[in-house]
């Protein structure tokens, strides 16, 4: 029961990955890609925590947090580089 939750899980969150993908190529704009990009970060920790869950091993959960920290980082620095031209004043 919990193994096809986790495979319908898998799949739905791989196909708005492939859809985040296309928004990542085609968006008219460098913000439309940043936003892409987070959601892409926010859907890859989603897939970390499915797969932990399906292997039954904790240290996935550690690895999606340490991912949303970094993803978080990441995403706060470009978006003031394109806004400001500089990350660091």
């Amino acid at each position: 029961m919990i193994a096809t939750a986790c495979v319908i899980a898998f799949v739905a969150i791989s196909l708005s990955l492939l859809l985040n993908l296309y928004r990542l190529a085609v968006g008219p704009h460098a913000l439309d890609r940043v936003l892409a990009l987070d959601t892409m970060v926010i859907n890859s920790i989603g897939l970390i925590v499915v797969l932990g869950i399906w292997f039954g091993v904790t240290i996935f959960f550690e690895a999606a947090l340490l991912f949303a920290m970094v993803g978080f980082l990441s995403t706060v620095a470009f978006c003031k580089y394109l806004l400001r031209g500089n990350v660091i004043e």
